[in-house]
């Protein structure tokens, strides 16, 4: 998708003459030392310079890392201080610290002269009382890092005794993260940030990053990440670089705030190519139902790309492996296997089209697919309803290669409209679940495990029933199988755990064994990656 949205943008603008900007995802360091080893684009369809793209840029996830990981420290602090201290020696300073006014209208206290409170008052203002095991804020670290899933913190003789199970995620799942590709301004998000929730109290009450006094000082640390990063294809087109949220555990997409700054920029008649992760069961419908929502921008037309290869595994083609040479299938001609694993690709059209979106498929060709595969992809997707299919050449000819696709893009825009979302908010949180289950995955129903059941449960309790739904779901099937490839059916989707992303503003439920930090494969792509001590070139990227 990278490297078909520089394509895109490099026909629409070096070759077309139409105003265009590209907004793109800063790539997680996780991904590009394990399997993926950058997200550049490729080929002549590059974001340049390559190298700082694909490593720290300008430290916008080191700033979401620190962040993140202060308020984690914040949490477990006030629970250590609270539980080895009188209420009389912590009362000075958190009234000499905190905001008095929203914690004394958070507990209902009808005083503005904290030298008034009465001892119990007093209990209740200090006095957080964070249950340690409903503590849904986990530490980060952008590192693909299996054995930090299930840790233990707080063994040290110095933390007296209190120590609790915890975990680790990856960087680019932290709320903050999703909070900065969502977020509308400055103002925005640092009231975002105060809303997050991070535990419940003893009383099953959510305990929020304001509750403990951190909002201010998370603002500080995010205040430059709020900048999109302006950066070049190799045609001299203008990119946007901003936020870096997994699809397939977060909501997948790249800034609001970047959209709507190359939309002022690109003018009336100028077209802004925003990224969104994976397939259409992901990345797409989170774009639809979570990011229009909050940005109350309506999309034109829905790129879906698609590769001959990947279609052939769709079709019952021989498995890959991260690495290793691939199978004679995927380098020599099979119009069977392309065949039937265009039904994945159907399934995706039909997804993008209940939104009411026209649909352009980008096929990314490589050199060994042959005329007649690529022919048979683009004839079954336009028989399938999308309103174009386009061979494209982009990694090979740069933006030329990519023109029909850009002309076929223009033409699409100009069509009639009918932009709907999935579901309506006011639905209960089980029912939005299984309306995406159902109708985007091809689900026979969902099943909840009790953990889940009771997180809905608590989260509608306490006036949060009405957000968007992200699914965290695996994104190398429509079900939650990874290696159920083609269009699975009569599958019922379990949902392990469903947590809260409240200053994000959405719903995040777990689909069977999901991950929320990756695992190094074998062969990493570290293996491939070096640094030149003469040139200080950078080597393996891409």
């Amino acid at each position: 998708k990278s490297t078909v949205t520089i394509g895109l943008v490099q026909a629409l603008t070096a070759h077309l003459n139409v105003n265009s900007f590209a907004c793109l995802r800063q790539p997680s360091q996780g991904p590009t030392f394990g399997v993926k080893g950058g997200a550049a684009g490729g080929g002549y369809a590059q974001v340049i310079p390559m190298e700082e793209f694909n490593l720290h840029l300008t430290g916008d996830i080191h700033a979401i890392t620190a962040a993140n990981n202060l308020l984690a420290a914040a949490v477990d602090a006030r629970i250590l201080h609270e539980s080895t201290q009188s209420d009389k020696f912590p009362v000075n300073i958190y009234i000499n610290i905190c905001c008095c006014l929203y914690h004394f209208i958070r507990l209902g206290i009808n005083k503005t002269d904290p030298g008034t409170l009465t001892a119990d008052e007093i209990s209740k203002f200090v006095r957080l009382d964070i249950d340690p095991s409903t503590i849904t804020w986990q530490r980060v670290l952008d590192t693909n890092d299996r054995f930090l899933r299930k840790i233990t913190i707080g063994q040290a003789n110095t933390e007296k005794g209190f120590f609790r199970q915890a975990q680790f995620d990856i960087a680019v799942a932290s709320e903050i993260m999703a909070i900065l590709a969502l977020t509308t301004s400055l103002a925005d998000m640092k009231e975002r940030l105060g809303k997050m929730v991070v535990a419940n109290d003893k009383n099953g009450q959510p305990v929020t990053a304001e509750d403990l006094g951190v909002t201010g000082a998370l603002a500080v640390l995010m205040k430059d990440a709020i900048k999109p990063t302006l950066m070049q294809t190799l045609e001299g087109t203008p990119v946007f670089v901003h936020a870096g949220p997994f699809a397939n555990i977060a909501h997948g997409n790249s800034s609001v705030l970047a959209d709507k700054i190359a939309l002022k920029l690109v003018g009336e008649g100028g077209f802004v190519v925003t990224e969104a992760g994976f397939g259409a069961d992901i990345g797409m419908e989170k774009f639809f139902n979570i990011k229009c929502r909050t940005s109350g921008l309506v999309p034109s037309v829905v790129v879906l790309v698609a590769t001959v290869r990947a279609l052939k595994m769709h079709g019952g083609g021989p498995n890959v492996t991260a690495g290793a040479p691939l199978k004679k299938e995927y380098t020599e001609e099979n119009l069977q296997l392309v065949a039937d694993g265009c039904c994945n690709l159907q399934k995706q059209i039909q997804i993008a089209q209940l939104f009411g979106v026209p649909v352009v498929v980008a096929l990314n060709v490589f050199k060994t697919d042959s005329h007649a595969e690529v022919d048979l992809v683009c004839e079954i997707a336009k028989q399938s309803g999308a309103f174009d299919a386009v061979p494209c050449n982009h990694w090979s000819a740069g933006g030329r290669g990519a023109v029909e696709l850009a002309q076929a893009v223009r033409k699409a825009a100009s069509q009639e409209n009918s932009f709907k979302y999935l579901y309506n908010l006011e639905l209960p949180i089980i029912e939005k679940i299984r309306i995406i289950a159902q109708k985007v995955y091809g689900a026979e129903d969902i099943e909840l495990s009790p953990v889940a059941q009771s997180q809905i449960s608590r989260y509608s309790k306490q006036g949060f029933g009405n957000l968007p739904i992200c699914m965290a779901k695996t994104h190398l099937s429509l079900s939650h199988q990874p290696e159920r490839k083609g269009v699975p059916t009569g599958f019922i989707l379990p949902i392990s755990d469903v947590r809260a992303s409240i200053g994000a503003g959405f719903i995040y439920p777990l689909v069977g064994t999901m991950s929320t930090m990756p695992g190094l494969p074998t062969r990493p792509c570290f293996y491939d990656i070096d640094l030149d001590p003469d040139t200080e070139q950078v080597k393996g990227l891409f």
